[in-house]
């Protein structure tokens, strides 16, 4: 998630490195840094905490002038936000400097060959290690470009590493696996970023790099080769929009951008988490095993959006790990004298780590003797500082108020916690845990395949957008699906919607239905829940005979809902847990289509703000 900056050019190096980082904060903002290439030599400033601080750390201790350099804003992995582990990172001799994004899976044992060669590390991080190898490889070929193919050669994992050296006072070099670096093309000057957003005040010219290639950029030019030195092709594009929209990537909102950014927050979620035979490593939960191991209850404690990714944890937590689970809203919690002990397991979920609600509810179970995990998206804030042990979901920042990637990568953490309970107490065997690690990771591609078929939900919202209530019906995992159907079209829409388990519909919510009102019904799959897909089939039968209009979330294959179905959408097949991961995706897409379509503004909605910080 980290944001990166390189730049060769006639202007002021740090100005324009640091005018990028201000723009790409938001995919890292626990540590900052800078290295410039001045008098034959580096000169770096980092400081751990948001850009502010190297601000300020700039303006007390100016960096000399130059020409060319590199910035980093940091999102922790290896190593906590301090000054220490802040990009960029050196080699001994102080010649060679790296910034990076990504892992480096492979890092122990190539620090470990670099300590037995003499080497001194002083950072946690897995990137000190590139600065490094670089420079070793640099001594003996005297090519920063050659270098770094040498280098990436035996780096192991997902990347953007970009470097200087300063025996090459106008070079940068960049290289790229699995992570987003793109080139900037001006007029004598070149640009390297994560995003094209660091430097669309200058040029909107780019040249977009693939997979296992690394660039030179000098001031005469850019040379792109792939990791065994041949010449690679490369795409070049004209951006069309301006610095004024930058921050929003071209979409017309933040909530189109962060919903079509959900594969890539999924994956984030993941990455760093699993080791090469499938098992969990979850270093951020710190609290030791044999605490895990005499566990006798879990309490889920969330608000809003985060509560319904709390009630499908519930699903997974009991069926991998046989321990029971409560889900709490966490405004209700401390208030009905919750039965709490040393054996319990307080899960508290916040998107902004802030949300008072929530933070009084794991306050007051700290009080009763219980252990806090929080799933929070917001590194070093107070609901994760106040709790036992963390895990970052690694969305980056999520600017509109509705939330959908924080939900999803909110799901994705609480099945990684439910696994690694099993994993720790042995409910799960090793094989079963990597089968459903592998259907995990599988899912940043199956929600991608579900965001490229959403046109006919936007035609469909549209055509909706004059009615005044819409009903979702769910039955197991997809009831908390169906809950956050109705809050989204709530929230966006500013519309009647209610969310039922479908079993409770005979039970007085069939009253509602009438001629053509819409209901989404999400359909849980025929092969891991097959009487449960039988019932709601009937469900829907039962709506459509008294003249509702039906919208029916199946996954591909499913033909007994066809008959019975208005509208179809189809999702990826799925493990029936997991399914909420991909039957999300449309409901946010319809609830924001039709909010649209109704001329509401989705990014800020009416009423509400981001981070709820009162009770």
């Amino acid at each position: 998630m980290c944001g990166i900056v390189g730049y060769v050019g006639p202007q002021s190096a740090l100005d324009v490195v640091m005018a990028g980082l201000k723009r790409l904060e938001y995919r890292g903002y626990d540590s900052a840094g800078v290295a410039v290439l001045a008098d034959g030599g580096l000169a770096t400033a980092k400081r751990a905490g948001k850009l502010v601080n190297l601000d300020k750390e700039l303006s007390e201790h100016p960096l000399p002038s130059a020409t060319t350099g590199i910035g980093h804003t940091r999102w922790a992995t290896h190593g906590g936000p301090t000054d220490a582990n802040a990009h960029p990172h050196l080699d001994n001799a102080g010649r060679v400097a790296v910034v990076h994004n990504g892992i480096i899976e492979n890092f122990a044992p190539l620090r470990a060959e670099l300590a037995e060669r003499g080497h001194v590390l002083g950072s946690e991080t897995d990137t000190e290690v590139v600065a490094h190898l670089l420079a070793e490889e640099y001594s003996a070929c005297a090519d920063l470009a050659e270098a770094m193919r040498l280098v990436c050669g035996r780096l192991e994992g997902a990347f953007t590493l970009v470097a200087v050296h300063a025996d090459a006072p106008d070079v940068v070099v960049g290289a790229r696996r699995n992570s987003p670096l793109v080139v900037g093309v001006g007029e004598g000057e070149y640009f390297l970023a994560s995003d094209v957003a660091a430097f669309i005040a200058h040029t909107r010219d780019a040249v977009e790099l693939g997979q296992d290639q690394v660039v030179e950029l000098r001031r005469d030019g850019v040379t792109v080769t792939a990791f065994d030195g041949t010449p690679a092709d490369v795409r070049s594009y004209h951006v069309d929009w301006d610095a004024s929209a930058a921050e929003k990537a071209g979409y017309a909102s933040f909530m189109l951008k962060e919903i079509a950014e959900q594969p890539k927050a999924v994956a984030d979620t993941l990455l760093g988490r699993i080791d090469a035979s499938g098992t969990l490593s979850l270093d951020e939960v710190r609290i030791p095993a044999e605490v895990l191991r005499e566990v006798g209850k879990v309490v889920v404690v969330a608000c809003g959006t985060a509560f319904h990714a709390g009630l499908i944890a519930k699903y997974a937590i009991e069926h991998w790990t046989r321990i029971p689970c409560e889900v709490e809203l966490a405004s209700e919690f401390r208030y009905r004298d919750p039965i709490l002990d040393q054996q319990t397991l307080v899960v508290a979920i916040s998107q902004s780590g802030e949300t008072m609600d929530t933070l009084m509810a794991l306050r007051h179970a700290r009080e009763q003797g219980a252990r806090v995990l929080a799933i929070c998206n917001t590194n070093g804030s107070t609901i994760p500082r106040e709790s036992d042990a963390v895990l970052y979901t690694h969305a980056g920042p999520e600017v509109a108020v509705a939330s959908t990637k924080a939900f999803l990568t909110q799901l994705v953490a609480c099945y990684l916690v439910a696994l690694y309970l099993a994993q720790v107490r042995g409910t799960k065997y090793g094989d079963e845990i990597r089968d459903v690690v592998r259907d995990l990771s599988g899912i940043s591609g199956a929600v991608e395949r579900v965001l490229d078929t959403m046109d006919p939900v936007r035609e469909l919202a549209r055509s909706l957008a004059g009615k005044d209530t819409v009903l979702f019906l769910g039955r197991h995992v997809g009831h908390p699906v169906a809950l956050e159907g109705a809050l989204k079209l709530k929230e966006l829409a500013y519309m009647h919607a209610e969310g039922f388990a479908a079993g409770e519909l005979k039970h007085g919510p069939i009253a509602l239905i009438e001629e053509d009102l819409p209901v989404v019904v999400v359909v849980p799959s025929p092969r891991g829940r097959s009487v449960l897909h039988d019932k709601i089939v009937s469900n829907i039968q039962e709506i459509r005979a008294r003249g509702a209009r039906t919208i029916v979330i199946a996954e591909e294959g499913d033909e007994a809902v066809v008959p019975y179905a208005d509208h179809l959408v189809r999702v990826p097949v799925t493990p029936t847990l997991l399914q909420p991961l991909v039957a999300t995706v449309p409901l946010q897409v319809f609830a924001c289509e039709l909010a649209t379509a109704r001329g509401n503004e989705v990014d800020q909605p009416r009423n509400l703000a981001k981070s709820v910080t009162v009770e």
